[in-house]
């Protein structure tokens, strides 16, 4: 009786409603400005409503406002695809049997295509995804910068330079939210090491932290009108990033003009006056170390819940904190979940499987393609008409490198592996031998393989090579502890499980090697002159092994360039080239000495060569740069400049070629780098083509901050323009006065 008597009261609103005769709330009106829906909503929620807003009401969500028919808040982790559904307060999988997703590549690997449309299609696929799965918030895309290669989160992010990391992340940002999803750009700020995570404090200048470590979050806020910041685990200058001053109030909301919500990382919250203060809207995962560990407390227990609304109550922290935290949640869930003209999503399609092969295909790097008997064509493309036994190598060929990682660990609908991806093109001319094995996926320690275990792999690989006709090498890192894992640095620069030494071993039997690096970071190569094909392979998804097939046999041009350095050893990279307070610290602090010199900022300016420098990737073609051209031999800060050259495949088939545009400043009052990148181009030339490619250069791209006076200066002086294929390979230079 007392269910009819309810149902008869909604029909009978529906009704009146329909009539005309009961008004919508104002904060429900869609027709009304949002700052307007906003205002009405605060004022006719309680404190304790408030203050729910601002704090976790599972391991992925907070409760909205149910008395105001105010929907609840649902988080995924990403940035390569949408997590598995999780249990409610655990971080163990709910085992659905309908949320197996799209594995999209790595970040890093986005980065290798300097791609700014595909980067567009990669936001706007993972955002229909995320859409389809009712999830509002995306806990990505990561743009912190490639410090050290050492760094086991590397491949979640977009490369050692703040101007690709900033062009590649605003289409991204812009295209997911096109459905209806908040972009959570990661980890605000500084974040770039494992070890210590929690509590280190990253201490730099002001110069490295607007010229390095910022730009690409401004460009995500700014240009990409990014709905939403996780903060990062470390602290910056002496106070924790999910709750600093300096980063949240003062740069990010009142310079900036940020005017989303920012997101604890899970765990990262330590203090509630700070995180009343200090710039935290929503607090995540509190006293769980934001992978495996459970609390003991509940969700009132946390710093933004029960204290906070104490604080609040007695008077110690202002009123207007709540009032705006609760308004930036509210503008992002009416962004959002309460937001019913997003588009409905689609999820693990074919299209988005072509999307993941198409980013995959432009970011395979070709780093070495030498003939093995001289005067005779490169080792790549492999002509499969030319063997009759070739020979895959490595776990890598068959293991499922979407798993693992930390937060970042996917379950997938497909998954082709590099092996099977071979097996498509070249049938059963392949045949395969593990060669090494890595052990299982854990993120706090490695499993140990038995000596025997590993010599029988080692020595079956061997055999078998001395009989093949092409050896190729899938190797190179995985997701698991001390690897390209959350919660781990790399030890070394080494390849693991004995891969160096077998790779050593197999050249020396069979000259005809093909090394496929399969990793995030980069590695040494104490072996690079006994192996005349090296390609980079990355974490390519659910379609890596056609994509690679796709590469190797000539199908697709390899057309990728390297976002991040090839240092030649370890102690040759800035921030390792001092003492262990630069990396990885005292366990207290970590010192910042390289200060603005990172990745080929350090390499050019003090001289010291690389392995692979920043930019470079090689072709099945080849391409002839012409002499570059500017509009103005002299402009004024209020001026653009337009710098012109020609480019030209002079070889026989099409490919892409990645021109990039370097500015030098000759002569400035404070030290400059060598170089820097400020604008690259991606033209695609068939073969004898040429094309003119422009850049458009403003007083930004001039700039550098100047510390002392707290702002940008284009200081007049004599520049110089360098056009390159790469940082080292430079095809032509034009000189230019500022006035």
């Amino acid at each position: 009786m007392k269910e009819r008597k309810i149902s008869i009261l909604v029909i009978l609103f529906i009704l009146l409603s329909v009539s005309g005769w009961a008004q919508i709330p104002v904060y429900l009106d869609e027709s009304k400005p949002i700052e307007v829906r906003i205002k009405d909503a605060l004022s006719k929620m309680t404190l304790e409503e408030k203050v729910a807003l601002c704090h976790a009401q599972s391991k992925f969500s907070i409760p909205g406002v149910p008395s105001l028919g105010i929907s609840e808040l649902w988080m995924s982790d990403g940035p390569h695809g949408i997590h598995e559904e999780q249990l409610w307060n655990a971080w163990d999988a709910a085992k659905w049997t309908n949320d197996s997703c799209t594995a999209f590549p790595a970040l890093t690997a986005l980065a290798a295509t300097w791609s700014t449309s595909l980067s567009a299609e990669y936001g706007k696929a993972i955002g229909e995804e995320a859409r389809y799965r009712e999830k509002d918030v995306l806990l990505g895309p990561g743009v912190n910068i490639y410090r050290i290669p050492l760094n086991g989160r590397n491949f979640e992010y977009l490369g050692e330079d703040p101007y690709l990391a900033s062009q590649m992340v605003v289409p991204y940002v812009k295209e997911v939210q096109k459905n209806g999803v908040a972009a959570c750009v990661k980890h605000f700020a500084v974040n770039n090491q494992e070890t210590n995570r929690m509590d280190i404090n990253a201490i730099l200048s002001d110069r490295a932290l607007h010229e390095i470590y910022l730009p690409a979050f401004k460009a995500a806020v700014q240009e990409g009108g990014a709905w939403s910041i996780m903060g990062a685990y470390n602290k910056v200058l002496g106070q924790h990033a999910c709750h600093n001053e300096l980063l949240l109030n003062k740069i990010l909301k009142k310079d900036w003009g940020f005017d989303g919500a920012v997101i604890s990382d899970w765990g990262g919250v330590h203090d509630t006056k700070e995180a009343a203060l200090y710039g935290l809207d929503i607090e995540m995962g509190s006293f769980t170390n934001g992978l495996t560990s459970e609390s003991v407390f509940t969700y009132n227990d946390y710093f933004l819940a029960n204290p906070y609304l104490k604080m609040l109550k007695e008077g110690s922290v202002p009123m207007s904190t709540v009032d705006e935290k609760a308004a930036r949640v509210l503008r992002l869930i009416f962004r959002t979940s309460m937001n019913r003209n997003r588009p409905w999503g689609s999820f693990a399609s074919d299209e988005h499987h072509t999307t993941a092969r198409t980013i995959a295909e432009e970011a395979i790097v070709l780093l070495k393609n030498k003939a093995v008997i001289k005067n005779e064509k490169p080792l790549l493309p492999i002509d499969g008409n030319k063997y009759r036994n070739i020979l895959v190598i490595g776990e890598n060929a068959t293991r499922i490198l979407t798993d693992g990682g930390g937060s970042s660990t996917l379950k997938v609908k497909r998954y082709v592996s590099p092996l099977d991806g071979l097996k498509s093109i070249y049938g059963d001319k392949i045949t395969y031998a593990q060669g090494y094995e890595g052990g299982k996926s854990l993120w706090d320690r490695e499993e140990v393989i038995p000596e025997a275990r590993i010599k029988l792999l080692r020595d079956e690989a061997i055999q078998k090579a001395k009989k093949a006709d092409l050896v190729i090498f899938l190797g190179g890192l995985n997701k698991n502890y001390h690897q390209d894992s959350e919660g781990s640095d790399r030890p070394d620069m080494r390849l693991p499980f004995g891969q160096d030494e077998l790779i050593t071993s197999l050249a020396a039997v069979n000259p005809n090697i093909v090394f496929v690096l399969f990793s995030g970071n980069a590695v040494e190569m104490p072996w690079i002159q006994k192996v005349p094909a090296i390609v980079q392979g990355w974490y390519l998804g659910s379609e890596g092994g056609n994509a690679l097939a796709n590469v190797l046999s000539g199908k697709v041009n390899p057309n990728g360039k390297l976002p991040f350095s090839f240092p030649l050893k370890l102690k040759d990279c800035g921030a390792l080239s001092f003492d262990s307070s630069v990396f990885p610290g005292d366990g207290v602090n970590v010192n910042y000495k390289e200060d603005i010199l990172v990745g080929y900022r350090w390499f050019d300016t003090k001289n010291i060569p690389v392995l692979f420098p920043f930019g470079y990737g090689l072709s099945y073609t080849t391409f002839q740069y012409g002499k570059p051209t500017v509009s103005s031999k002299s402009i004024t800060t209020a001026d653009s400049l337009v710098v012109t050259i020609p480019v030209k495949n002079t070889g026989k088939v099409a490919g892409k070629e990645i021109v990039q545009l370097y500015v030098n400043d000759e002569k400035s009052s404070l030290p400059r780098p060598l170089k820097e990148l400020k604008g690259f181009e991606k033209v695609s030339l068939e073969p004898g083509e040429e094309k003119m490619v422009s850049f458009t250069l403003t007083k930004e791209a001039l700039s550098y901050y100047d510390d002392k006076k707290n702002t940008w200066i284009a200081e007049p002086g004599k520049f110089k323009i360098m056009i390159g294929a790469s940082a080292t390979d430079i095809k032509g230079t034009v000189d230019f006065v500022l006035k």
